[in-house]
């Protein structure tokens, strides 16, 4: 009777596990499911029977998907390829700062063609250059040591970069690359897309306030029609609440930290004790990465400004939210339309 369940268990499970026949890899560009062939023929119940391609009708999130006509100019910036393009700058960008300290002799001083090669390899990053990263992870399981890696390839067919790229990295945990590539992405889409999106609307809201300085509209007071004012006036107090929010937004320090595993420079100390640390991380992170020096950190940067940042964001779209219902309750329905899909459209 045992041999009998066994044999019948086998079968059972036999049956209902699906056959792998192929699989795709996951890159930059495409995003595609395990290809599975079931038994039972086409039809797959847990819906994983075909592969798909990237699209706005693929996407899991509406951010890539319905909405990615709008936030296409950030994906170069937010997307993983972006994130590695970053880790690249920062580990290149540190390996240049150790050649510059006199102090460490086994890096020295570079040649203007290495330099400019260390350069060109985060300007010119490419996709190709991403999916071979990506590919390098595959082996060491781990993703800030794959981009290490990568700028060994790199550099592995010049003397003068092979011979100190032990360099690469030397006393950083993954932290200190990984804090410094977001605050990068965060300024790099602040300076480059959001501010400029940002003063759009102040300027065309404020364009609106000036052509419509002298028409006149009734107030409301209490729910209660009351004294008058005119519509550019009003629109005018939408400029000015979104200028000081965008203002707060551009405000923000975007902080760094270089301090080691656990915040306190063990290993650049227990390598090089004489050299001035904290001195060095600040220069680095303010003056080669133009980020603000956080001096207090454990492993990690805190990352109370991504909140001040975000919170600022917010309060910019909530002013626009309250801006598109104050003009969807006041202006004629043709044209209070209008308004609000612009709005809706930028929010």
């Amino acid at each position: 009777m045992a041999a009998l369940l066994r044999a019948s268990f086998a079968l059972s499970t036999q049956r209902s596990k699906p056959r792998i026949v192929s699989s795709s890899v996951l890159s930059g560009r495409l995003h595609s499911f395990q290809r599975v062939t079931c038994r039972e023929g086409s039809f797959c119940p847990q819906r994983r029977c075909f592969s798909m391609e990237l699209s706005p009708l693929t996407a899991i999130s509406a951010i890539d998907g319905r909405y990615g006509r709008i936030t296409k100019d950030l994906r170069p910036i937010f997307s993983e390829y972006g994130l590695i393009r970053t880790r690249v700058q920062v580990e290149v960008k540190w390996l240049l700062k150790l050649s510059s300290m006199k102090q460490i002799k086994e890096v020295g001083s570079l040649s203007s063609e290495a330099i400019n090669e260390l350069h060109s390899i985060y300007k010119n990053f490419s996709l190709a250059d991403g999916e071979r990263v990506k590919e390098i992870e595959r082996t060491t399981k781990h993703d800030v040591k794959a981009v290490e890696y990568f700028l060994k390839e790199r550099v592995a067919h010049s003397k003068e970069l092979s011979s100190i790229a032990e360099f690469l990295h030397f006393a950083c945990t993954s932290e200190d690359i990984n804090n410094l590539a977001y605050g990068l992405m965060l300024e790099e889409a602040r300076s480059q897309v959001l501010l400029k999106e940002m003063q759009n609307v102040i300027d065309s809201i404020r364009g609106m306030a000036h052509e419509h300085a002298a028409v006149p509209m009734l107030c409301r007071t209490h729910g209660q029609p009351a004294t008058p004012s005119t519509m550019g006036k009003e629109m005018a107090n939408f400029v000015y609440r979104l200028d000081q929010q965008r203002n707060q937004f551009a405000g923000v320090e975007i902080r760094g930290k270089s301090a080691g595993a656990v915040g306190n420079y063990n290993a650049h100390l227990s390598a090089y004790p004489d050299i001035d640390w904290g001195h060095v991380a600040e220069s680095f992170v303010n003056d080669d990465l133009g980020l603000s020096w956080n001096p207090y950190v454990t492993q990690i940067e805190n990352h109370d400004f991504v909140a001040e940042l975000f919170d600022a964001l917010g309060r910019f779209n909530t002013i626009l939210i309250d801006f598109d219902r104050d003009m969807w309750s006041v202006l004629p329905p043709s044209f209070s339309c209008a308004v609000h899909h612009y709005c809706y459209y930028l929010v």
